[in-house]
């Protein structure tokens, strides 16, 4: 596209272009923003260099003009949008992208593959978050996605409210606090349980969390506390019927004299599978694939659209996916009780000014191709999605099918 709008002369056409959803995912009442200091990060060193220039030469994939053009990118463009933490809905303009043609349509891919990934993960850890009232969770997907999505996954997921992750590279990269417990591995490479147990506690001392079903879990509950003693940490259960085998191994432990050991909770957990154990004697949850697959929604279906050319409003009339033109902006209006009510877009507002109850929803990121502004960091977004959540209507926390927590509303040039 680049390669023959430079030759058309269209590239330099002033732009706008948006980043929305159509839709929510299946049985999804809210969507959870998150990605966006990763796409800042990312459009910081979005840049062409040689061994780019070279493969493209190579294979004539582009013209030398467009060769040309590449070896000098640099986004110069506005960037305004949704902060990261903010809740959005179908239509919500999460991001607009100001800038010619040329430079704005190469930021398609990047921003889709950071937002779609990153939002799908929040949104379902959201979920669990929620499922899992005041009860920690821990991130423990790693090994059930990619390398580097594996690192943006604990992020998201902790950005939504989950109190660490099994990932050391996210702990490092981002400031999350990182645990994690040995594997069955560890208690089956010694002669016996009590082995393995008590050369994990000499190491990493009796607060530690200790793997109990690898063999019998009553068994060896009580060889985990006749090594450690009555302050172990906890144990971590990671099969089996997690709800009977909790208020068992609770009983237990209190019989034992461990009435502080806590129980942690693993193995194919999420949101439902966590909901159905609110009744059982659970201190926290370790949640793996569910997290890093988006639980079922392993995107968050969001498009990367031009709305406008030169000032004038375009839009795509394609049956099924059709698309508004002008470029939007966004409020959320609540009841005076802070509940939200709706969504409301508006296209070709000009400073808008919100009412008694209405808030703005984008914000400056990107000016000039700098970013700006104090964006949130990843604790002040954390926070921001736990504000955002209690807004819900109550019907917006179901984990049934239905619709969104919060219709959306189009209006043109005026919110009136």
């Amino acid at each position: 596209m680049v390669a023959a709008a430079l030759a058309d002369g269209t590239a330099d056409r002033d732009c706008v272009f948006e980043v929305f959803a159509r839709r929510l995912p299946e049985s999804r009442r809210f969507g959870v923003v998150a990605g966006t200091g990763r796409f800042l990060e990312e459009l910081a060193r979005f840049r062409f260099g040689e061994p780019e220039l070279a493969f493209l030469a190579e294979r004539a994939i582009v013209s030398d003009q467009t060769l040309e053009w590449l070896a000098n990118y640099r986004f110069s463009g506005d960037i305004d949008g949704y902060p990261e933490g903010e809740l959005y809905f179908p239509g919500s303009p999460i991001l607009t992208i100001r800038g010619t043609f040329g430079e704005a349509v190469l930021l398609e891919t990047l921003a889709l593959s950071v937002f779609n990934h990153d939002s799908a993960i929040a949104s379902a850890a959201a979920r669990m978050v929620n499922a899992a009232s005041d009860r920690a969770l821990i991130e423990m997907g790693s090994r059930r996605t990619a390398e580097q999505s594996a690192v943006a996954s604990a992020r998201a997921a902790y950005l939504a409210g989950f109190s660490a992750t099994s990932n050391l590279e996210a702990g490092r990269r981002y400031g999350i606090p990182t645990t994690g417990t040995a594997a069955h591995a560890f208690t089956l490479l010694h002669d016996k349980e009590a082995d393995a147990f008590a050369a994990q506690i000499k190491t990493l001392g009796v607060g530690t969390t200790l793997l109990v079903d690898t063999y019998d879990i009553s068994a060896g509950v009580k060889i985990a506390i006749e090594v450690a003693g009555p302050d172990l940490g906890a144990v971590r259960i990671d099969s089996g019927d997690l709800g009977v085998l909790a208020m068992q191994t609770r009983r237990q432990l209190d019989e034992l004299g461990a009435t502080k050991t806590k129980i942690v909770l693993s193995g194919d957990l999420d949101e439902f599978a966590i909901a159905a154990l609110g009744a059982a004697p659970v201190d926290a949850y370790g949640a793996g694939t569910s997290v890093v697959t988006g639980s079922g929604a392993p995107t968050a279906g969001m498009v990367y659209k031009v709305v406008e050319v030169d000032g004038k409003p375009v839009a795509k009339r394609s049956e099924g996916k059709p698309s508004r033109g002008g470029a939007k902006t966004a409020l959320r209006r609540h009841k005076p009780s802070g509940t939200a009510i709706e969504e409301v877009v508006i296209a070709d507002a000009v400073d808008l000014e919100p009412g008694p109850g209405e808030r703005l929803l984008q914000v400056p990121l990107v000016r000039g191709g700098e970013p700006v502004g104090d964006q949130p960091d990843l604790t002040a977004a954390r926070r921001m999605l736990r504000e955002r959540m209690v807004t819900l209507p109550w019907d917006g926390l179901k984990l049934s099918r239905g619709e969104p927590a919060i219709p959306t509303i189009f209006l043109e040039g005026s919110k009136k």
